[in-house]
């Protein structure tokens, strides 16, 4: 698999943000949508959850941002800088594969947001995470 920080381009941008960048291009670009579903992600951790709170069992505790309006999402990162930019106050993050967050997605209107703020964000609803992203 894709880590967001070991396979950087000539220019600079990890295979996930290259795929992010042709995605706001065109959304329906299958060989980005398979390559961002096959990178793994940043989850932030939020300090105050202890590491007695996180599940032994493999299962990963999704840190919910409240949007202005009640819309919640769940925010990723293609690095430690872009999550940085958003999140400076959060020191602690998981890595986990993006297709295999997805795939175990929660039913309901969780959106997910990767990279949030930066160039070529992307936001999914809870629909376009499932079967946009949630790969064999």
């Amino acid at each position: 698999m894709n880590t967001p920080m070991d396979l950087p381009s000539g220019n600079g941008l990890s295979p996930a943000q290259q795929a992010l960048n042709a995605l706001s291009e065109n959304t329906q670009d299958e060989a980005a949508l398979e390559t961002l579903a096959g990178s793994d992600v940043l989850l932030p951790v939020p300090d105050e959850l202890s590491d007695a709170q996180e599940p032994d069992s493999g299962d990963v505790v999704l840190p919910i941002m409240e949007q202005p309006g009640g819309a919640q999402l769940v925010p990723v990162f293609t690095s430690e800088l872009r999550m940085a930019e958003l999140l400076p106050s959060i020191s602690r993050y998981r890595m986990v594969p993006l297709g295999t967050l997805a795939s175990q997605w929660p039913s309901g209107e969780l959106s997910l947001a990767i990279d949030a703020s930066s160039p070529g964000a992307l936001t999914l609803d809870a629909q376009g995470v499932r079967t946009l992203l949630a790969r064999p």
